[in-house]
Formats: structure tokens, C-alpha cells, sequence
């Protein structure tokens, strides 16, 4: 499975991004997915999750109230909007499928993700 994923760039801070995810081959439908990012000389973290249905979504503390990540079914998609961005937001933002055992806090989990997409890289100035 290839994630193809789009939107990155550059924004001024308080701007907004949109990035969009879309697996090649599969149904996103057969995936909860999520998104991770990893800023220059840090480790790549959680930033948001979402069930394959779409009702049960999760945040990073860092980003909830901002980002919204959706799912829409029929066009084999998921998004991460991004609202009111900051500078430590800049980072490379990864995409990826999940399909495992939904235990505890599955969503934060890296390694229990299976594809991976290959990142888009967003900037944001001061």
C-alpha cells in the first residue's frame, strides 16, 4: 500500500494548511489512520488518529482545539486541517494506515501502524 499525501507548504503563523492522505491499491475504509510528524532534530510524535467509521477521533494535547482530522469514505481520503499554526508546528507530517488490536491508546503507537506515506513538509514563520 502507497499514501499518497498532499497540502504541505509554507504559511505564516495563526494561517492555515490542509493535508489530505490517500492510499493507492486499498479502501482507506479498511484503515483507522493517522498522522504523525517529526520536527528537525526531534523524534517523529502523535498528532491526531481517526477510526475507520470516522466517530472516534484523538489529539495530541499539543494540537487539539486546532487540527481536525476527517475522513471522507467515498473519496478514499483523510485530512488533517490545521487552524492557527505556530512555528513549532513546523515539521514533516507523516500519514499512516492502521490496522491492529484498537487496545489502550493504540492510536499513539508507531510501530503498530502498517504503511507509512512518505511525509509533506509544512513551515510555518513568524
Amino acid at each position: 500500500v502507497q499514501l499518497q499525501a498532499c497540502g504541505g507548504g509554507m504559511v505564516q503563523a495563526a494561517g492555515s494548511l490542509r493535508l489530505c492522505c490517500a492510499p493507492s491499491r486499498r479502501a482507506v475504509r479498511r484503515y483507522a489512520m493517522g498522522w504523525f510528524r517529526q520536527a528537525p532534530g526531534k523524534e517523529r510524535e502523535f498528532v491526531a488518529a481517526i477510526s475507520r467509521s470516522g466517530v472516534s477521533t484523538y489529539y495530541a494535547d499539543s494540537v487539539k482545539g486546532r487540527f481536525t482530522i476527517s475522513r471522507d469514505n467515498a473519496k478514499n481520503t483523510v485530512y488533517l486541517q490545521m487552524n492557527s499554526l505556530k512555528p513549532e508546528d513546523t515539521a514533516v507530517y507523516y500519514c499512516a494506515t492502521y490496522d491492529g488490536s484498537y487496545a489502550g491508546v493504540w492510536f499513539r503507537i508507531q510501530h503498530e501502524y502498517d504503511y507509512w506515506g512518505q511525509g509533506t513538509k509544512v513551515t510555518v514563520s513568524s
